[in-house]
Order: structure tokens, then C-alpha cells, then sequence
């Protein structure tokens, strides 16, 4: 029964999205709740799975092929973990593009390729192949190119190619480690070479992939760009998906499966540090509304690098709670700076200002996305701040954890700025709220912020299974 969970999550979104421009020829509300419907039954599947996983009774499905080949999925805690975050706000992506892209063409291609880039997700996070891990990692990278470029516009196309060269090329040089994996091994099966200790050179080629994607110091450029795209995939690709590819690769190969040189503990957190300050000062000093929201994404992916890199198991579980926390809130942030830009036509912040008093409802939810992002209790996204700047200062690297400290702090300035642009002052400009679907989306997301603090208990058990810290 678990295994035939694990291939729906991953087959039926996969495979079900060649559907979607079928039905859309015909029915567009069919083919809308088509997508809605291979999303919601990959995270169903997964949800499903939680329980086989946390009692370590993994689904596995594995064929032998020549030459140490072989093709493998494995839904341990870890996976099932990063497909529920994934396809738990990706679900509410879908649901917020009824009304956001309604009347825009290309939509067969957007339902498209949302599901395929959701299927490839569910494909790489059960994979225990490197081989089958880089294919779907590639497929990610396909989707975001015609999702970013989805406007079709002369600066959208530009933007699209740039985070295509760049993600591509980064997956091209982690290829080079996983091929010498093999070389080393004579296997790509994961489960075969558990507990090995990697060569510095294959982990430092495999982080250029990891970094890449991931979009961090000095490998960051494209996701800032990528802003050009409609706001549920810009949510998509900062909050469900696509950046959060490159964590999951992190702690599935250098923290469960295999050994790395403690040097790397040193390394990464460095890389991290930097990157989290220069992506808050460009934030303090946008006016673009979405590039705000996609530099703290960089940001703030370096505070859970830092949490999966520095070697301290409680800073691991506070990395993997904010990949949840992170998640909800920026895919929020998205879709509320989404509500906005559709209704003034405008991401510049400075001609907007007073938008709380004809959109309440998008302003409070903003702003409690933001303030979890923020790291301010009783939100998510504090604990797991917390948890991490805390383990790291406990460890002795009193530097770092004074640097991430100013990160936190900066993450305050430039999201309050932000919400006191957009939503405070004088009133620039007339607006509306959005759709229903557009509302129940962010509201879902907002609530969801909140109650991730409340209930703080539920989520900090989960990711401390997930780590085997139990």
C-alpha cells in the first residue's frame, strides 16, 4: 500500500499534467480543477505516508539495473516531510491562479507546467538515485524557465534564460560530483553508499549545484529577476519548490546519507553569513515590491543553511522547521504583493501607500506573514530562528551568531519599510481586493503562520522525527 502512496504522489501530477492542455481545449474549470486535483492527491499520498515513515517503516521501491545502475524511491521522514511543505503551499498557489491568471493566455501551459514542476519535486524528493535525483532536479529547471517567461514579453524571456543558463549550469557541475560518486563507488544508489565519506573536491562541486540552486552568495542573481514572472509562480519558485530543492539536496547528501569533511561545517555557514547580509541590504534598498520579497527570500535561506550546515542537531531541527515556517509565510508574502500588483498595475512601491483601508484583508494577512518571517512570536518562523541562532552561538561561533543577529534585525527593517510603503500613509492610489480564490489564499497561508506558533509543539515533533533527533 505505501509504495503504491509513494508512485501516485510522484506519477500522478507527473503524468496527469499531459492532461491538463487536453481538457483545457475544452473545459477551462475543468482543467483548473484538474491541477488542484494532482496536487491535493500528491500531498494526500504523502500525508498518508507520514505514519509508515516516523515508525520507520519506509516505503521502497528499487530495481537492479547493469554497471551499478539502478532505479529507487524511498519515502523516509525526510521525504515525506519536504513533499508535504511542497505540496501543501503549492496547493494554495493553484488555487490563488483561478483568479489571478484568468485572463491571461498560455494558461494550458501554466496548469501544465505547475504540475509538472510539482510532479518532478515528488520525484526527487523519493529518490534514492543520484541519477534519478539530477533528471528530476533538470525538470525543475525546464518548468521554472517557461513559468518565469510565462508573459512572453522581451525582459520576461531574457529573465527566463538567465535562471535557466544559471540553475542548468550549476546542475551540470553537481553532475560532475555525482559522476564521481561512480567513479569511487561503481553505484549512484544512495542506499548502497550510505555512511561514505565524500572526497572534498566531489562535495565542493556538488555545493556550486546546491548553491546554485538555491540562489545563494555569489550564485544568486537569477532569483531576484525571476520577479517578472506572475506572483503564484514567483511563490512557487521562493517559497514551494524551486529554492528549497537545493536545502533538501543539502541535508539529503551531506547530513543523512553521507560523510563530509568537517571543514565544510566551517564553509557553509561562512557562505551563509554573507550571503544573508548583502541580500538584506538590497532588500532596505529596493522599491520593487516583489525583488523585497525575493531578496529576503535569499535572506532568509541562509539562516536555514546555517541551521543544516553547522553541525548541531538541535540547529538542524530549527533549519527544517523554517523551511516549513519559510514556506507558509513567503508563499504569502507572494501572493498578497500578487493581490497588489493586480490591482494597481504597479510593483513600485513608492507609488503605492494607504492600501490598508481599501484592502484590509490582504494588508493583515501580509502582515502576519511578515511578521513570521520577521522571526516575531507567537509566529513560526521565531522558534526556528531562535532554535538556530541559538545552537550556533552555543557552539562557540559567537561571530556567526552575531552576524545572523543583524540579519534578524535587518529582516525586521526592510519587511516593516515594506509593509509602511505599501499599506501605511497617505493614500497614493485606488485599489480593490482581489478575487474570492485570491483571498482564501492568503488568508489560509496567514492563519497558517500563526497557527504554526500556537501550536508550536506539533511541527518542532515532526522535524525532530525527520532529523532522528527522537
Amino acid at each position: 500500500m505505501k509504495e503504491i502512496l509513494m508512485l501516485a504522489a510522484i506519477c500522478v501530477p507527473l503524468l496527469g499534467a499531459f492532461l491538463i492542455p487536453i481538457f483545457g481545449k475544452a473545459i477551462t474549470k475543468l482543467r483548473n480543477a484538474l491541477a488542484l486535483i494532482f496536487v491535493l492527491t500528491a500531498l494526500l499520498c504523502s500525508i498518508l505516508l507520514l505514519p509508515y515513515a516516523v515508525a520507520d517503516n519506509d516505503a521502497v521501491i528499487h530495481i537492479y539495473l547493469p554497471l551499478g545502475l539502478s532505479i529507487g524511491f524511498h519515502a523516509d521522514a525526510l521525504a515525506v516531510f519536504m513533499a508535504i511543505t511542497s505540496t501543501l503551499v503549492s496547493s494554495v498557489i493553484v488555487l490563488y491562479s483561478f483568479g489571478y491568471i484568468k485572463d491571461y493566455p498560455n494558461q494550458n501551459e501554466y496548469y501544465l507546467m505547475i504540475c509538472l514542476f510539482i510532479g518532478a519535486m515528488m520525484g526527487l524528493v523519493y529518490s534514492s538515485n543520484l541519477i534519478l535525483l539530477y533528471m528530476f532536479w533538470e525538470i525543475t529547471s525546464f518548468c521554472s524557465w517557461r513559468l518565469i517567461g510565462f508573459y512572453r514579453d522581451r525582459t520576461a524571456l531574457i529573465r527566463a534564460n538567465k535562471a535557466f543558463i544559471t540553475t542548468v549550469l550549476g546542475a551540470l557541475i553537481m553532475l560532475i560530483g555525482f559522476i564521481g560518486i561512480y567513479a569511487e563507488t561503481g553505484t549512484f544508489d544512495l542506499s548502497v553508499i550510505k555512511g561514505y565519506t565524500l572526497p572534498s573536491w566531489i562535495v565542493a562541486v556538488i555545493l556550486v549545484g546546491i548553491l546554485t540552486k538555491s540562489a545563494t552568495f555569489p550564485l544568486h542573481n537569477w532569483l531576484p529577476d525571476a520577479g517578472v514572472a506572475p506572483s503564484p509562480v514567483t511563490s512557487l519558485l521562493h517559497a514551494a519548490v524551486l529554492v528549497k530543492i537545493g536545502l533538501y539536496a543539502y541535508v539529503r547528501l551531506f547530513v543523512v546519507e553521507l560523510n563530509i569533511d568537517k571543514v565544510f561545517e566551517t564553509i557553509v555557514p561562512v557562505i551563509a553569513a554573507v550571503s544573508a547580509l548583502l541580500s538584506a541590504g538590497a532588500a532596505l534598498k529596493a522599491t520593487d515590491i516583489k525583488r523585497v520579497i525575493a531578496y529576503s527570500t535569499i535572506s532568509q535561506i541562509a539562516f536555514i543553511l546555517l541551521g543544516l550546515s553547522c553541525g548541531v542537531e538541535v540547529g538542524l531541527a530549527g533549519g527544517l522547521l523554517y523551511i516549513l515556517a519559510h514556506s507558509i509565510a513567503k508563499g504569502g508574502l507572494f501572493l498578497c504583493a500578487g493581490i497588489v500588483e493586480h490591482a494597481l498595475h504597479t510593483k513600485d512601491m513608492s507609488k503605492m501607500g494607504g492600501l490598508i483601508k481599501t484592502m484590509p484583508v490582504t494588508a493583515i494577512s501580509c502582515l502576519f506573514c511578515a511578521l513570521s518571517v520577521m522571526g516575531i512570536p507567537p509566529f513560526g518562523g521565531f522558534f526556528a530562528k531562535f532554535l538556530v541562532i541559538d545552537e550556533i552561538v552555543s557552539a562557540g561561533q559567537i561571530t556567526l551568531g552575531i552576524i545572523f543577529i543583524i540579519g534578524a534585525i535587518m529582516t525586521v527593517l526592510y519587511l516593516a519599510r515594506m509593509f509602511s510603503l505599501v499599506f501605511l500613509g497617505e493614500e497614493k492610489a485606488k485599489a480593490h481586493e482581489g478575487t474570492k480564490v485570491m483571498l482564501a489564499s492568503v488568508i489560509i497561508l496567514a492563519v497558517l503562520s500563526l497557527f504554526m506558533g500556537i501550536l508550536i509543539n506539533l511541527p518542532t515533533e515532526l522535524v525532530k522525527m525527520v532529523g532522528g533527533l527522537q
